[in-house]
Formats: C-alpha cells, structure tokens, sequence
C-alpha cells in the first residue's frame, strides 16, 4: 500500500459505540491545535460512515482511511484526521 502518515496522536474507539464513537474523536479533535493529525482506528459499519463524514461536515481534513488488513475491508480501519 502506502506509505504511512506521520501523526501527532492516536486514538482506538473500536470498543466504541455509536454515538460515543464520533463523541469521543470530536472531543480529542477539539483539544488538538490546527493542523495537528490524529490516528484514529475504528471499525467498519457505522464508525466507519459516520466519524469521517461529521469530522468533514465540521471542516477538518480526511487525509485517509484504509482497513488495517486489505483482505477484511470489513474489519478494524485506521483514519487518519488533520485539524483545520
């Protein structure tokens, strides 16, 4: 794949439910400076929809999302997020 993006934090919300899944990202979004990346692993399903669409509606940068293993695109992702 790839290469890797470099980023300031990392956060798991994949013991997480919606809506505590975007909840939690938001609030870690919040305490970042501009510009700032967070890591973020969620899971596929309703994680997966929503936290990058509201992180966008809200005007951050999707920078990307790709599932931890190509061979379940319907398991554990990592998204990567830059504060605007």
């Amino acid at each position: 794949m790839g290469e890797k993006i470099s980023t300031d934090l990392f956060l798991d919300i994949t013991t997480q439910l919606c809506p505590l899944t975007f909840v939690k990202t938001k609030l870690m979004v919040e305490r970042m400076a501009a510009g700032q990346t967070l890591e973020v692993r969620l899971n596929a399903g309703e994680p997966l929809e929503n936290v990058p669409r509201s992180l966008a509606e809200l005007g951050h940068s999707i920078l990307s999302v790709v599932p931890e293993r190509p061979e379940e695109p319907m398991g554990v992702h990592r998204l990567v997020v830059r504060k605007n």
